[in-house]
């Protein structure tokens, strides 16, 4: 159940590399290879990339398809946009989960060469309009290789060819990082477990909206019943806490733990990974 990950600007050859490490995995190796993208949930991407509110919708189907994939022999690739950290982050959480391995190919073009590419592109089919291509440009978060969620990672350059070798070590041959308390599947049993989270969460949160109003960029908060602090370098909304709670109490009702104590240093946990 390997898992790639294939991100870069719009325009930037993202389908041609998955299709050449699809062909090269299915006729190098005994495995089945499914590929995810945007291409086979068929939507139109000038107006879904144009609302925040359906974009995120398109994420979360390409989110449940790669989790619906995923098993214990097959290669899964996801090629989108995957522009964004947080997003690259919880696929991270979901193959740490399934004790899988996973790596980052990023189509790495200057912002000239994808404009250019996108022009040749059909304009009633396939074409970005110039300003949805510059705005995904502009919040295209690039992968970082010191991050645990964007490694191992592969850049890729237009005139590249890919490392196939390096590849399929990386899916094959790597050990899959051990499952963290954020992740570990545990089996429900206590009865005020729901309770505990919404409360915990919810606590936090209004702890790190208060201490805004004292502290600055680079404090640390303590948070109550957390040995760990949250690492704030940067003011944060409300509305962005909000969805990083649901977010997490999403997942944790999926993989919850018997130990009600670890809660506070999960969500603290997965804050500082949010917000990094």
């Amino acid at each position: 159940m390997p898992f790639v990950l294939v991100c870069g600007f719009p325009s930037s050859g993202k389908s041609k590399r998955t299709e050449d490490l699809r062909y090269y995995l299915s006729e190098n190796t005994e495995r089945t290879v499914h590929v995810v993208s945007d291409h086979t949930l068929g939507f139109d991407k000038n107006k879904v990339y144009a609302d925040s509110i359906e974009e995120k919708e398109i994420r979360g189907k390409l989110k449940s398809e790669v989790q619906r994939l995923l098993n214990k022999d097959d290669v899964v690739i996801l090629d989108s946009l995957n522009y964004i950290k947080g997003f690259r982050y919880e696929l991270y959480c979901i193959t740490k989960a399934c004790k899988t391995p996973q790596c980052v190919i990023f189509c790495d073009i200057s912002k000239e060469k994808a404009t250019e590419w996108n022009s040749r592109r059909e304009p009633d089919t396939d074409r970005y309009t110039d300003k949805i291509l510059e705005e995904l440009m502009m919040r295209f978060e690039e992968p970082n290789p010191n991050q645990r969620w964007d490694s191992p990672l592969f850049v890729i350059h237009p005139e590249d060819k890919l490392p196939y070798d390096q590849i399929t070590d990386a899916l094959f041959n790597r050990k899959p990082p051990p499952p963290n308390m954020a992740t570990q599947n545990q089996p429900l049993s206590s009865t005020n477990f729901l309770y505990e989270l919404d409360r915990v969460t919810q606590g936090t949160v209004s702890t790190i909206m208060e201490s805004q109003k004292l502290c600055v960029a680079g404090d640390d908060i303590s948070i109550p019943r957390a040995t760990e602090k949250i690492h704030l370098l940067r003011p944060v909304t409300l509305a962005e806490l909000q969805r990083h709670r649901r977010q997490f109490i999403t997942y944790t009702k999926m993989h919850p733990v018997e130990d009600l104590s670890k809660i506070p240093n999960m969500f603290v946990q997965y804050i500082n990974n949010s917000l990094t």
